[in-house]
């Protein structure tokens, strides 16, 4: 049998181990399940018969090697800061693996070698980045082999709770990493291109330069700009373009909430609070403030922002308990943003029964036969469950296929890449498509900038 190693039992990997599992008969495959939890190796396996669980320490050499010794590929589930680890064995013992993750530079320093050694490294194939390069790259590869000239690129993900499940004022839970929910943004200016004019957001105006969209059957939405904007203009061949934005999907009235957290100075990660761990909530809160020996806490901070009494906003500041004085921080030597996100799990982490939805939202402006036009691409799945959930289903879906196709030898591209060739995106989307993860496109006269959006 072909052994199949998966490296972390996190939470995207439920529905990735299923689709192995699934086809384990008719594709001959054995899944290793490797992780550093016995207990969720073993969950995940579930007794399947061509399953087993190991205990695998990344940092331990031996129990890594050994694994990546006996498979014929390898997949990493784990945090991105962690795949070299993982990618430098894959070298050694001539084994091509597949992760979800952004390449950093130590992994695109390995392409080289791993050409040399006739190796496929595919990352960024989960759902941003993943069903996003895809998507993007099947349609401006069908624009341009019709002769049409690029002239508009945007690009919108969100993971979001399914409109059955949003039960507070913010619009929002955890559906992902917390963490990088409370310091998205953050380590520079976001950057992109709007009308042929380089634009930058530095991060402490990030949440006030918005845009709108509308997703027919699931209402408006808005969305703040990535950092990473023109990361992939020469990547997708977009050198020329006028306008390249990428941005992060929220429900309406989000973005403008959130910014009293980056303005009151919450979401920072760079230092820790004396005494943090015996603080409460609204100690927390009042930390950020002016003193004042009459005015409370509440008056303080409603002053300090501008935020009337009778304003949503502050409602939705009163709904995750900013100012109890009871709840207790407990976390020593904190940061803000740890606190805060100690906070706002609270009141967002999901609930037995609630479900999770991914939105996608594509922009295509192009020139063709002296027209403008414009393709609107949109996508919208849900989760079924606390296990399989829409992120679940949209990152480990498409790794796993990518998975069994280099095994399959039906991707033969070598090197340290991404998804965005034919040879990938094509077949890929296709079966995605079986499991109801599909785009819908609309297209118009070309539209350019969104008028109602304040990019500017």
């Amino acid at each position: 049998m072909r052994n199949i190693l998966v490296i972390g039992a996190g939470k995207s990997t439920a529905v990735l181990i299923k689709y192995f599992q699934d086809k384990s008969i008719s594709e001959n495959l054995h899944i290793t399940i490797g992780d550093i939890s016995i207990k969720n190796a073993q969950k995940l396996a579930d007794d399947h018969p061509n399953t087993k669980a190991v205990v695998l320490d990344v940092f331990d050499k031996d129990s890594r090697e050994k694994a990546i010794q006996e498979a014929d590929i390898v997949v990493s589930m784990l945090p991105a800061r962690f795949h070299i680890e993982v990618a430098k064995d894959c070298l050694k013992y001539s084994k091509s693996m597949v992760t979800a993750s952004y390449i950093g530079p130590e992994m695109k320093e390995l392409d080289k070698k791993v050409r040399k050694k006739g190796l496929i490294f595919m990352n960024e194939i989960g759902v941003d980045p993943g069903i996003d390069h895809m998507s993007a790259m099947q349609v401006i590869d069908r624009i341009r082999n019709q002769g049409g000239k690029m002239i508009l690129f945007e690009s919108f993900t969100g993971g979001l709770v399914a409109p059955e499940s949003d039960t507070n004022l913010w619009n929002y839970k955890f559906t992902w990493n917390p963490r990088n929910v409370v310091v998205a943004g953050q380590g520079g200016a976001a950057e992109f291109i709007q009308e042929g004019t380089y634009k930058y957001i530095p991060y402490h105006k990030l949440f006030r330069r918005t845009e709108f969209l509308e997703v027919e059957g699931y209402g408006r939405f808005e969305a703040y700009a990535n950092r990473n904007s023109l990361k992939y203009q020469s990547i997708y061949g977009l050198d020329d373009v006028l306008t390249l934005y990428r941005g992060t999907i929220r429900r309406v009235g989000f973005s403008r909430a959130w910014n009293t957290f980056v303005q009151l100075g919450m979401t920072a990660d760079d230092y820790t609070l004396a005494n943090s761990k015996q603080m409460s909530y609204r100690d927390f809160t009042n930390s950020f403030l002016a003193y004042s020996p009459t005015d409370s806490v509440e008056l303080k901070l409603r002053h300090y922002l501008k935020i009337d009494q009778d304003d949503i906003m502050w409602d939705k500041l009163l709904e995750l308990d900013l100012f109890n004085p009871d709840k207790k921080v407990e976390i020593p030597n904190a940061t803000p943003a740890q606190i805060l996100q100690k906070i706002l799990m609270d009141d967002w982490t999901l609930d037995d029964g609630d479900k999770d939805m991914i939105v996608m939202y594509h922009k295509f402006g192009y020139e063709l036969n002296g027209k403008r036009k414009q393709i609107d691409a949109t996508m919208v799945t849900m989760g079924e469950n606390q296990t399989y959930t829409a992120m679940a289903r949209t990152v480990g879906l498409p790794v796993a296929m990518a998975t069994l196709r280099i095994l399959n030898k039906q991707i033969t591209s070598t090197g340290v890449q991404i998804p965005i060739h034919k040879e990938v995106y094509e077949p890929i989307l296709k079966e995605l498509e079986t499991y109801g993860i599909i785009f819908k496109e609309i297209e118009c006269d070309y539209l350019g900038y969104n008028p109602d959006g304040v990019r500017g």
